[in-house]
């Protein structure tokens, strides 16, 4: 995956609605109506969020008949992991840090 198609993974990725699409793909390909059913919108505006995690890569729609059926594509989240994991270290240090501060904490209050 290029840059361009990591950023356009994330910027897909900012919105809740396409997040919420993609926690319902979890459990295997869906339907555009299957998907657009949690939602109060329009069938155009489901279909628009599609259309951006598809640009996306982060989905494949197909046609099966009158069927539009989606699935996720695992790809992009394995790239978007890997880039990542390349902060885990500060993450890492961060709570660190916040134990320490904490357990201080509680020794200030315990005294």
């Amino acid at each position: 995956m290029s840059t361009d198609h990591l950023s356009l993974a994330l910027s897909a990725l900012a919105h809740p609605v396409r997040r919420d699409i993609l926690a319902n793909l979890m459990s295997g390909e869906r339907t555009v109506t299957e998907l657009a059913d949690p939602f109060d919108m329009t069938g155009p505006a489901i279909t628009k969020h599609l259309k951006v995690l598809e640009r996306a890569g982060l989905i494949e729609r197909s046609r099966d008949a009158q069927r539009r059926p989606c699935k996720l594509r695992a790809d992009p989240f394995r790239e978007i992991q890997a880039l990542l994991r390349v902060y885990q270290p500060f993450w890492d240090e961060s709570f660190e840090k916040l134990d320490i501060l904490l357990a201080e904490e509680d020794n200030r209050v315990e005294e």
